[in-house]
């Protein structure tokens, strides 16, 4: 107990002089028990005595504690610009006049001034009534909420005593952008706000009307916010966009007019890349960069280039380089640092940089080739000198079609030259120059650049010469190909070729023909004599080496077996055996056009050695049959037929089916038949054909035939002809009165033709073809006895029934005189003696007869005729012979006048026979009236 009282001064004495530099390890308590009064007594005097000589040390040494200071003079200020509340105040204090160490405490309200939406410590130096300033940027538009601002602060210095108490709050400072607004009902902040690709914006309306319902558009797109007051709604955008350099459209519209703002969102800045250094003539430094990507903004970014060395800085004019004036100072070494600033941030990059190691020369000048032949040219050039003894590294470069053939590094002060060799005729090269600093290499100059072409020579090479012979009447007549000369071999432009025919039976005969290019043929008509043709390139300098062919007069062996070969990818691989071991070499001949277009010849020549190649050409194209003769040429340059080939570099699948003609159709069979395929439309090889054959009524396939299933799923029965040379095949064990589809359609080893021609067919009936066998000949006799009717038709008609003369067309009226009288009369029926008349009918039962030069046993005298009574009458001739097939007319009455009708015109003794037509009609009485306008004569 005892020692917990001594304790208990201790910890009280340690904290009252905390503040004290005092070493309590230095202190010694002596213990004395309780019971021991004085003893007590002398350890709290010896205590106190101590404490109070520190206390009045320290006082001396350090500040009284100063009481809080308030910030005065509290100031706040919108800009709506920046969107920032600016703050200034003052701390007065007549106590110190040194500077210390003070925080800020600041809180910001929204609305009201319970709604505290930032809290913040400022620290800074502060002086006697010095004037301090602070910033804040408000998310919100300014326009659309009033603000309230308030500090308070406390001293952070160490040379004030604890403990450090913060100062009483200022009073709320009111922030109001919205006074300075009018009456407009509506209103959309902040106006023109410049903001950086990917930040956050927020974007406001104040409504003046509550009841207008108002919708707000980004981008023409419907959007929704918050409401943050009874009039204020405010919309975020997070990590926003850059749409265009014009900016990105807001607008809000209600009952009135829409009003918007427009977002200008620029590029994030980028760091400067690829940032160096260079001198072209050790005055002056041009420092280069990439800026990347521009940021959109109308005010481009500023770039300063800053010198450490020197402390030299200065303002760049472009936005990717800067120059530097290199001073007389003989200073080397610099330290660049390039400072990129637009609105929202600061980039910069450095280098440390060598004058002399970043020398980069200016390009050369004055490239100029001059006495150029056919196999060399000499280059000469000048440069710009870099002090005064200083020389340049120069490379010159000899490119041929697009690439370096020669390089050459020259050392030059002033002038260069350089002699080009081992050029070709003819050739065009382009002769290029560049340069380095030789003292220390670092990059080379710009390259300048000058074309030149060689001078022509003779060509180096006799024409690749290829024949064709066609005999006609037993003489030769040869056409000539020859391929151009290659621009290596040409030396210069081929102006014509002269083509040499020489008999070999008669060496003095010599025929000369004279070819302009750019042709590539002529023909030539020989006998049956053996020729040699030599064929020449000239060009402007002189000819080429001569190419020779031989003819024979006498066609060679053409029967030969053509064989098959198929293509590949590559073209045509084919290979021969040789017939003859002293042959000079071989040659493949074919027509890249196909066979039924005009054949367009080509050829390729082979060593001797070479007994097999592969023949391509641009021109194959799959599904085309193309033709390969190998020849074999002799020592005299004779040329032999070895093989014939025949190929395709694809098959494909016939194209078309051929046309298929149907024959003896039975009852349960007939025949189709087709002609074969020209070579030339062929696709491919022909292997067989396929005979499909399908059935209304869904029957089982018929021997030799498949079942098979089309495109259409249907069911159809295939038969396979394995043989291309067979065109016929009978299709056999068919139903009388069935209905069926054909199709024959060819196939390749690439696949058959179309199954879209189905023809259809129908089987007669079992016994149609006998009634058939039986029907035919009777009409086919029928047929020649209407023929022969027809062409015995007037024979038959004299014999059967011969025409009755027309008494007016006869030549005996030409004998019979007749008496002319002005005045019609009608004849007396007493004055006409008829030949005879025989009466059939007759109400009397009587018969009569008049009397002429005929008399019938039995004559009557005839009177005129009751009108009551009916008569069929017969008449005749008048030589008493009577007609064959007569004419009955019957009368009611009137008999006279048809009498006189009749004496009339037979007043001869011999009179053609005239037949009165039957008459059933009722006449009144016309006797002796004639009735001639009834009669018909024949």
């Amino acid at each position: 107990m005892e020692a917990f009282n001594v304790i208990i001064f201790h910890n009280r004495f340690k904290e009252t002089c905390s503040h004290l530099k005092l070493n309590f390890s230095s202190l010694h308590f002596i213990f004395f028990r309780r019971r021991d009064p004085m003893a007590l007594f002398a350890v709290l005097q010896t205590t106190f005595l101590l404490a109070l000589l520190p206390l009045r040390t320290y006082q001396s040494e350090v500040l009284s504690e100063p009481l809080p200071l308030t910030p005065e003079s509290l100031n706040v200020s919108i800009n709506s610009t920046k969107q920032c509340l600016h703050l200034q105040w003052t701390v007065h204090n007549p106590d110190y006049h040194q500077e210390f160490k003070m925080v800020f405490q600041i809180q910001i309200s929204r609305f009201k001034a319970s709604n505290v939406i930032w809290l913040e410590n400022y620290s800074t130096t502060v002086k006697r009534n010095q004037v301090l300033h602070w910033s804040w940027e408000s998310e919100l538009p300014l326009e659309c909420a009033i603000h309230f601002v308030r500090m308070r602060t406390m001293v952070d210095d160490a040379r004030i005593p604890a403990p450090r108490l913060w100062s009483n709050w200022s009073s709320w400072e009111k922030a109001d952008a919205q006074n300075s607004l009018g009456d407009h009902p509506l209103y959309v902040f902040p106006k023109d706000k410049l903001v950086e690709e990917g930040s956050n914006v927020t974007v406001c309306y104040i409504s003046r009307n509550h009841q207008d319902n108002i919708s707000c558009y980004l981008e023409d797109v419907l959007i929704y916010g918050r409401q943050l007051d009874q009039n204020v709604w405010a919309f975020e955008f997070k990590n926003v966009s850059f749409i265009r350099k014009t900016g990105t459209n807001f607008y809000c519209k209600g009952q009135g007019d829409p009003e918007g703002v427009v977002l200008l969102v620029s590029k994030v800045l980028e760091e400067p890349r690829d940032f160096s250094c260079e001198t072209q003539d050790l005055k002056t430094l041009t420092c280069t960069w990439d800026p990347g990507n521009d940021t959109g903004l109308i005010q481009l970014p500023s770039y300063t280039l800053f010198e450490s060395f020197s402390g030299k800085k200065t303002l760049c004019k472009h936005r990717n380089r800067c120059d530097w004036q290199v001073t007389q100072d003989s200073q080397e070494m610099y330290n660049f640092t390039l400072v990129a600033e637009n609105y929202f941030r600061k980039r910069s990059v450095s280098i440390l940089f060598n004058l002399i190691h970043g020398v980069h020369p200016m390009a050369p000048y004055s490239l100029f080739p001059k006495s150029v032949s056919a196999t060399n040219a000499t280059v000469t050039w000048k440069v710009y000198s870099i002090g005064s003894s200083s020389a340049l590294l120069c490379q010159l470069q000899l490119l041929g079609e697009g690439k370096v053939i020669q390089q050459h590094n020259i050392s030059v002060r002033v002038n260069g030259e350089y002699l080009l060799s081992e050029l070709k005729p003819d050739t065009e090269y382009m002769a290029r120059v560049r340069c380095a600093y030789a003292d220390h290499f670092w990059k080379w100059s710009e390259l300048i650049s000058q074309n030149f072409t060689t001078a022509e020579a003779a060509p180096s090479e006799a024409p690749d010469v290829w024949r064709d012979v066609t005999f006609v009447s037993g003489h030769p007549t040869v056409t000539l190909f020859w391929k151009p000369l290659s621009k290596v071999h040409a030396n210069g432009k081929i102006l014509f070729y002269n083509v040499v025919v020489e008999n070999l039976d008669e060496p003095s005969s010599l025929k000369v023909l004279s070819v302009p290019a750019p042709a590539n043929s002529t023909k030539v008509t020989l006998n049956q004599s053996s020729y040699q043709i030599y064929v020449t390139a000239h060009n402007s300098v002189g000819p080429s080496p001569a190419s020779a062919v031989a003819i024979s007069g006498h066609p060679g062996n053409e029967n030969v077996e053509e064989g098959r070969m198929n293509g590949t990818e590559d073209g045509f691989p084919m290979s021969w055996k040789p017939q003859s071991r002293n042959a000079t070499g071989y040659v493949v001949e074919w027509c890249d056009s196909p066979q039924h277009l005009p054949c367009v010849l080509r050829w390729k020549n082979l060593g001797p050695t070479n007994t097999d190649t592969v023949i391509s050409s641009g021109a194959f194209r799959p599904g085309v049959r193309y033709n390969f003769r190998i020849y074999e040429i002799s020592t005299k340059r004779m040329a032999h037929l070895l093989e014939k080939k025949a190929g395709y570099l694809k098959e494909l699948a016939p194209s078309y089916n051929p046309k298929v003609n149907m024959s003896n159709l039975t009852s349960h069979s007939f025949t189709l038949s087709w002609k074969d395929y020209p070579t030339e439309s062929q696709t491919g090889f022909i292997q067989g054909y396929y005979v499909y054959l399908k059935s209304k009524t869904g029957e089982k396939c018929h021997r030799g035939f498949e079942k098979t299933f089309l495109t259409d799923n249907s069911v159809c029965c295939k038969y396979t002809i394995d043989n291309p040379d067979q065109k016929t095949f009978v299709v056999k064990d068919l139903q009388p009165e069935s209905a069926y589809e054909f199709l024959v359609t060819p196939y390749t080893s690439a696949g058959e033709g179309p199954l879209d021609d189905f023809r259809k067919v129908t089987t007669p009936d079992e016994y149609s073809h006998i009634l058939i066998h039986i029907i035919l000949p009777m009409v086919f006799f029928v047929f020649v006895i209407m023929i022969i009717c027809y062409l015995k038709s007037q024979w038959l008609k004299d014999k059967c029934y011969p025409d009755i003369p027309d008494p007016y067309k006869s030549s005996v009226l030409s004998l019979i005189k007749f008496k002319e009288n002005p005045h019609i009369t009608i004849m007396n029926v007493n004055d006409c003696v008829p030949d005879a008349i025989e009466v059939v009918n007759k109400p009397e039962g009587s018969k009569m007869q008049f009397v002429g030069t005929r008399k019938s046993p039995t004559e009557t005298k005839v009177g005129c005729l009751g009108q009551d009574n009916t008569f069929t009458v017969s008449l005749y001739s008048c030589d008493g012979i009577t007609v064959k097939g007569y004419v009955e007319w019957e009368f009611l009455s009137g008999l006279a006048g048809a009498l006189s009708l009749w004496t009339n015109v037979c007043q001869a003794p011999t009179c053609c026979v005239a037949v009165f037509s039957h008459a059933r009609v009722p006449f009144p009485s016309l006797c002796p009236t004639t009735l001639n306008v009834y009669l018909s004569y024949f």
